[in-house]
């Protein structure tokens, strides 16, 4: 069975091109381009994986990612934050997310970061 990845990308060209990547590796994936799309859509089926832009239209990739861990149904889901923005970097490690990628990232590492966070 394919592993379910969330993803929650304001940038439409970064979205496609990730959610292409993981498609290609066999993964399902679903995108989001909002936090409130995001949310709504997770109170319906949980995802094994949620990778969260930091910088969004309308909520903080940190702040979705901490509501997850801190909520019993979704605090096993295992969550990667991105971002462009290096300074990111502390917040991502400060927050309750399980990993962290700047971006622009390596396509590689990615992977590698996605398959380790699923056990794969």
């Amino acid at each position: 069975m394919k592993k379910n990845i969330y993803l929650v990308e304001d940038n439409e060209a970064v979205r496609e091109m990730v959610v292409y990547l993981l498609e290609s590796e066999n993964f399902k994936v679903s995108s989001f381009e909002n936090a409130t799309s995001f949310k709504d859509q997770i109170t319906i089926t949980l995802p094994d994986l949620v990778i969260l832009d930091v910088m969004l239209p309308d909520g903080n990739g940190i702040t979705v990612g901490n509501e997850l861990k801190s909520t019993a149904s979704t605090q096993h889901i295992p969550v990667l934050l991105m971002s462009a923005n290096a300074n990111m970097v502390k917040d991502g490690k400060e927050s309750l997310a399980d990993d962290f990628i700047n971006k622009p990232f390596d396509i590689n590492d990615l992977l590698q970061r996605v398959e380790h966070l699923l056990k794969i």
